[in-house]
């Protein structure tokens, strides 16, 4: 059975777990945190970053890369467009939502989130004031404008749409929400990802593990 290293409250770990109920996948979780310096783990994954997927012989860490091999190894249900251009603006997506919009997403989670509770510490509200108002909006109008008016951008649920808004569901358990009144179509698609099984399943699953549920 596949295993994949990580933990539920993760962005790019839930996006494989979501990738793995997709295409109906068995998977079993094991229980990492990252850049725990763990001896074990980092004969795995060198760079401590979850997850880690090990299916047989084969380890992969990146959670774009395990999904890129997921889509390869089990093709049954496609998790990627099928045109070669649609499939590399995915990867641009991918690369966008979980580069500079995933960071400051992570800025307002651990502020509002991780600290009151890991740390006992009250959150920065100037600095979570200054991502935003200031650096999340531009990043959210380039999304608005790549959004269609309804449905998915590929016009099926794909990896891309999930990867997009993977970040902000974080954000949302820190009391961060998009506005639909300035993006209506971000808004939209954050409830409509919501709404997949796959991802009702998953973040079912994730509110247990961080006692949401």
């Amino acid at each position: 059975m596949l295993k994949v290293h990580g933990v539920h409250g993760s962005p790019f770990v839930r996006k494989v777990l979501i990738v793995l109920e997709m295409k109906g996948i068995p998977y079993e979780i094991v229980t990492q945190m990252p850049f725990t310096g763990d001896a074990k783990y980092k004969a795995l994954n060198p760079l401590g970053k979850i997850p880690t997927l090990v299916d047989g012989e084969l380890t992969l860490g990146d959670s774009k890369v395990i999904c890129r091999y997921l889509e390869s190894a089990y093709p049954n249900v496609a998790v990627y467009p099928a045109q070669v251009g649609d499939r590399a603006m995915a990867d641009w997506y991918d690369d966008f939502a979980s580069g500079a919009v995933a960071d400051l997403a992570a800025g307002i989670f651990f502020q509002r989130y991780m600290r009151p509770r890991a740390f006992k510490q009250e959150p920065d509200e100037a600095l979570i004031s200054t991502i935003i108002e200031k650096k999340l909006p531009p990043l959210l109008d380039y999304l608005e404008g790549q959004l269609p008016e309804t449905g998915y951008l590929f016009g099926h649920f794909t990896l891309a749409d999930l990867t997009i808004v993977s970040p902000f569901i974080n954000a949302g358990y820190a009391g961060y929400h998009v506005s639909a009144d300035t993006w209506p179509k971000l808004a939209a698609l954050i409830a409509r990802v919501r709404d997949e099984p796959a991802v009702v399943t998953i973040l079912d699953k994730e509110a247990k593990a961080l006692g949401l549920g």
